[in-house]
């Protein structure tokens, strides 16, 4: 059974990892990182998916200290607090500039980055971060490549 965080997204769906699955890790978020999935949902994915008005595809959102290893992540990955989640772009880069482009200038975030590999595949990557005190950085960076 799912548990949903919004209309349209679920924690098992921001957890999910065909990684994970293929290695057996259990890529379980705690109590303090489920809070930070439900943050990120309410002021930046659901927003998303309702101005877009079409599904979005998360390729990953929380991982486990294993996970983020064995996929590449880096140490202070914010995808480890529950705080990130990359959009998956499908061969559609124009929709995946428009999702860059709607978080930018309206939405709150506290890092977006226009992702892409040597591959040629594209994501974008936003986090969220509640702070009762302070903002957000919204630290922008476009067109990195993931090595």
């Amino acid at each position: 059974m799912d548990t949903n965080i919004t209309m349209h997204f679920t924690i098992e769906e921001l957890c999910a990892s065909k990684t994970a699955d293929k290695l057996g890790i259990a890529n379980k978020p705690n109590t303090q990182q489920i809070i930070n999935l439900v943050y990120l949902t309410a002021y930046v994915l659901e927003p998303l998916r309702l101005a877009m008005n079409e599904p979005i595809t998360i390729s990953s959102g929380f991982r486990c200290q294993l996970l983020n290893q064995k996929v590449g992540g880096v140490r202070n990955s914010q995808h480890l607090k529950g705080q990130a989640a990359d959009i998956c772009i499908k061969g559609d880069l124009n929709k995946g500039k428009k999702y860059f482009d709607y978080i930018r200038y309206h939405l709150p975030f506290d890092q977006l980055i226009w992702e892409h590999d040597k591959n040629g595949t594209y994501w974008v990557h936003v986090s969220y971060v509640y702070r009762d005190f302070g903002k957000n950085r919204h630290q922008v960076i476009d067109n990195l490549e993931k090595k």
